[in-house]
C-alpha cells in the first residue's frame, strides 16, 4: 500500500493578513474563480499514484471539510480528513505525528509513505521523480540558501543527513563539518515503515512540540545515508501570501497551455 500525507493544519496568518473577516480562507482551499485552482486540489492530483491519502487540518477545518466534501468520487473516496486538535498549540510536528498514527492504524501491508507539506507547489516532473524512486526521498530546492527562512539539510562528518534551521529567523550556525549542504525541499519519501513508526513513537514520547523534522530526523538517524536518494526540485513555490498564490497560479495557467 501507498500512502501520500498532506498536512495543511496552519493559521494562514500572512495568507489573511490585511483581509476582512468575511473574506479570510485557509490557504490550502483558496482559489479565485475556478475551485479546481486550489493548493489542495493540485496536491490531491499529483497524488493520484497513492492508494490511500492522509489529510491533516485544524485551522478553518469545516472549511476545509466542505471543500473537501465536493471533491470527485475518485478522490474524495481515497482520501481521510482527519482533525489535529493542537494545530494551535503545538508546531508543525504534531500535524505529521497525527497523520501517520492514522496509516499506521488503519492500514497494513504500508510500502511507502510520501509526505509534503500542504502550502507548496512543487512542479509535476520533480514531483513524480519522487513518486517514482525506489529509495527513502530527501528533496532539496535550487534556490539560495537565506539562513532567515531556509532549511538547510547537509550531510555530516559522519556521512549521516541532518537539518538545519533557525526558527528565530536570524542567522544560522553548523557546529561540525559538511560535505554536502542544500536548500531543503519540504517534501519527503520513506519505505521503511516500521522505522518510520518508531520514529513517530519517539516523537510523541519525547519531543511533541517539535517541528516535523524531529520525526524525520529520528526516521534518518534508524538509517544509514545509502538508503536515501536525494531529489531536487525543479519549481518549488511555497505559498505564504495571496501574492505567492497568483504567481503559482500563473504557472498551472503556463502548464495548460
Amino acid at each position: 500500500m501507498k500512502i501520500a500525507i498532506i498536512t495543511i493544519a496552519g493559521v494562514s496568518s500572512r495568507f489573511n493578513e490585511g483581509v476582512p473577516e468575511s473574506e479570510k480562507r485557509h490557504k490550502i482551499i483558496y482559489y479565485e474563480k475556478n475551485k479546481t485552482n486550489s493548493l489542495l486540489y493540485h496536491l490531491l492530483i499529483k497524488c493520484n499514484f497513492a492508494d490511500r491519502i492522509i489529510l491533516v487540518a485544524g485551522n478553518r477545518f469545516e472549511e476545509v471539510k466542505a471543500y473537501c466534501s465536493e471533491l470527485p468520487d475518485t478522490i474524495k473516496s481515497r482520501t481521510d480528513l482527519v482533525y489535529n486538535e493542537h494545530y494551535a498549540d503545538l508546531a508543525s510536528g504534531y500535524s505529521l505525528y497525527v497523520g501517520l498514527k492514522e496509516a499506521f492504524e488503519k492500514y497494513d501491508g504500508i510500502e511507502q509513505i510520501l509526505f509534503v507539506e500542504g502550502d507548496l507547489d512543487i512542479d509535476n516532473e520533480s514531483f513524480n521523480e519522487v513518486v517514482n524512486t525506489n529509495k527513502n526521498v530527501l528533496t532539496y530546492s535550487y534556490e539560495p540558501i537565506y539562513a532567515n527562512k531556509a532549511v538547510v539539510l547537509y550531510k555530516g562528518g559522519d556521512d549521516r543527513y541532518r537539518y538545519a534551521f533557525n526558527s528565530s529567523h536570524g542567522l544560522l550556525k553548523i557546529d561540525e563539518c559538511f560535505s554536502v549542504i542544500l536548500n531543503s525541499g519540504q517534501m519527503w519519501k520513506f519505505t521503511d515503515s516500521e522505522k518510520l513508526k518508531a520514529a513517530n513513537e519517539k516523537f510523541y514520547e519525547l519531543e511533541k512540540d517539535g517541528t516535523n523534522l524531529k520525526i524525520i530526523q529520528n526516521y534518518i538517524d534508524m538509517c544509514v545515508s545509502d538508503d536515501f536518494e536525494l531529489k531536487g526540485l525543479k519549481r518549488w513555490t511555497n505559498c505564504n501570501t495571496r501574492d505567492d498564490y497568483r504567481k503559482i497560479l500563473s504557472y498551472w495557467e503556463k502548464e495548460n497551455t
